[in-house]
């Protein structure tokens, strides 16, 4: 990606960064692992950027290359079984190619990440306050007093009511919500720049799902650091998040202010998630579904990846299976990045929106 392009990575309206705000520089990342059928290309050419106080949202179906490229971040691929290129700087530190040993530094310090399952996540057989504050002592020489206290201040932080005594439970004896809240509380205790939230709220209902969703903003607020956000719900972007990338097939496609993008896309995988929805279909005929299924990561098709799903490939014709798109901006969108053929896409996805009132 150019130089020129990468500065078109957008900001928020109104406010100003500059690159001492970016934590995590991910550029180019691919992904492989090899296997007896061939090279699963699970991440390619992935590039974003996280900015501190800020979310940036990672959306896309199952396989996408979502939590794969994440648990990049954290060094939690077996290395001898994965390939990994590119460029992953986090806090001006480069990632890529590091020791184990400076993965354990870092996680928990710089980087934490709270997984989809807390249940999993959570030893069984050791107390809540005793993990917290076992990551804690892992980075800070204090005594376990010092450190039991401290997970007893980020249990509170998180909403567990009565958390002196719930730090002596296991984590069988917490409803899901609350491990969650323990996994978060774990998570932020070292106060790390950049926490990494896996569909943090797949398993639980939709009131705990907005608890969920809000402690992570307040605490992201208050501790300034920055949130990515992997999630398939593109409700949740909508509320949450200031910044987004679309993947399809282990690719970014589109990514630009998260609420400009889900008002306006500009690719048309985006325009197919949306149209998807039922709160965005309220006003169309009918719910429509993107045809087809995304395509084997062992054998990915010619030219743009999306191109066997999409409705408007005869719109441009040969390049879409021949060529693969690169990053361009967007056309009549500022801060806005797409991987389409589409001479016109807003112009072409606005006019289908029209025709199916």
């Amino acid at each position: 990606m150019s130089a020129a392009i990468a500065d078109q990575i957008p900001n928020t309206a109104g406010e100003a960064h500059n690159n001492g705000d970016v934590v995590l520089d991910v550029k180019d990342l691919t992904v492989s692992f090899p296997t007896e059928e061939g090279l699963v290309r699970a991440v390619s050419n992935l590039t974003y950027q996280a900015r501190l106080g800020r979310t940036l949202a990672i959306v896309g179906e199952s396989g996408s290359g979502k939590s794969v490229s994440s648990m990049a971040v954290l060094g939690l691929h077996n290395m001898k079984r994965t390939r990994i290129t590119g460029s992953i700087m986090l806090d001006g530190e480069q990632l890529v190619g590091a020791s184990r040993s400076t993965f354990q530094r870092i996680r928990s310090d710089k980087v934490a990440m709270v997984f989809q399952d807390p249940q999993s996540s959570l030893h069984p057989f050791y107390k809540i306050g005793d993990q917290i504050a076992e990551a804690y002592r892992t980075h800070h020489k204090v005594s376990r007093a010092v450190a039991s206290k401290r997970a007893v201040e980020m249990l509170d932080l998180v909403g567990i009511p009565n958390p002196q005594r719930r730090a002596k439970q296991y984590p069988h004896e917490f409803s899901g919500g609350m491990r969650q809240r323990a996994m978060i509380a774990l998570g932020l205790v070292n106060n790390p720049k950049l926490l990494i939230a896996d569909e943090p709220t797949t398993a639980l209902d939709v009131t705990v799902q907005a608890q969920i969703l809000d402690l992570i903003n307040d605490l992201r607020k208050e501790f300034g650091s920055a949130v990515v956000l992997i999630t398939h719900d593109l409700a949740v972007v909508a509320e949450t998040a200031d910044d987004i990338v679309v993947m399809y097939a282990g690719r970014g496609v589109e990514k630009g202010d998260a609420k400009e993008v889900l008002a306006r896309p500009a690719h048309p995988y985006t325009y197919g998630l949306l149209q998807s929805l039922p709160s965005h279909s309220e006003e169309l005929e009918e719910l429509k579904a993107i045809k087809g299924a995304p395509p084997s990561l062992l054998n990915l098709p010619p030219g743009c990846s999306f191109h066997p799903r999409c409705a408007f490939k005869d719109l441009v014709g040969e390049r879409c299976w021949t060529e693969l798109p690169e990053w361009r901006p967007a056309p009549g969108i500022n801060n806005r990045l797409i991987r389409c053929h589409l001479e016109d896409p807003v112009g072409t996805i606005a006019a289908d929106e029209e025709a199916s009132r």
